[in-house]
């Protein structure tokens, strides 16, 4: 399973990217907007900058919701830099899009996926990723997981190349049960991913050996 960092923090990106097991980054206009990043030279220009750092595929997000605008957009951010994915609304002119730069070879992540019919329609015009909110999901009690699972077992059933983006994902948890279940990448914070360090018995025995090193020198 591939990790991304969803973020626009580059501080954080490049702690991840230390870390040696990150594969690529998401974003999105409310990230930037976290980190300050406001005006479209500004957001373009952060865009080449995670794909400085980065080695693997960075998602761009359009903010028209009109066909004509996402290709304008979209076209203007995939000249960006390679690492560039034009990232897309799941609607009806979105998935129009996504076949458009699909059959020019460019790279697409459909974002906002909440249901499997979203899911199939965004395979069927050749996303390279979708994307299912599982954290939004889970927000309003329904699992979404089943989610994954569903959109797993309808694109092996027909040899979909679609990568599944597992997308908001909150925690420690959310990654394993989305590795189990067979998600291509994951996408969540720092936290989340650093989390998985964490176990007890791993920091138990971490300390025994040290002291019984130091006994012995």
């Amino acid at each position: 399973m591939k990790f991304f960092i969803d973020t626009a923090n580059l501080d954080q990106i490049r702690e991840a990217q230390a870390l040696g097991v990150l594969d690529g980054v998401t974003t999105n206009p409310s990230l930037m907007a976290k980190e300050g990043i406001t005006g479209k030279n500004n957001i373009l220009k952060h865009y080449v900058d995670i794909c400085n750092i980065v080695e693997g595929d960075v998602s761009a997000e359009v903010i028209a919701t009109d066909f004509e605008g996402m290709i304008k957009e979209g076209e203007e951010l995939a000249e960006l830099h390679p690492q560039i994915v034009v990232k897309l609304p799941m609607i009806a002119d979105g998935i129009k899009a996504c076949k458009y730069f699909s059959d020019k070879g460019i790279k697409t992540n459909v974002t906002l996926v909440f249901s499997a019919g979203q899911a199939l329609l965004a395979a069927k015009a050749g996303a390279t990723y979708m994307s299912p909110f599982i954290g939004r999901l889970d927000d309003i009690s329904t699992d979404g997981l089943d989610l994954i699972s569903e959109i797993r077992l309808i694109y092996d059933n027909y040899g979909f190349e679609t990568q599944i983006l597992a997308a908001s994902v909150r925690h420690t948890m959310h990654i394993m049960n989305c590795a189990k279940i067979g998600a291509d990448v994951m996408t969540g914070p720092l936290s989340a991913i650093k989390g998985l360090l964490k176990h007890p018995l791993t920091d138990i025995g971490l300390a025994q050996f040290l002291t019984d090193y130091k006994k012995g020198n």
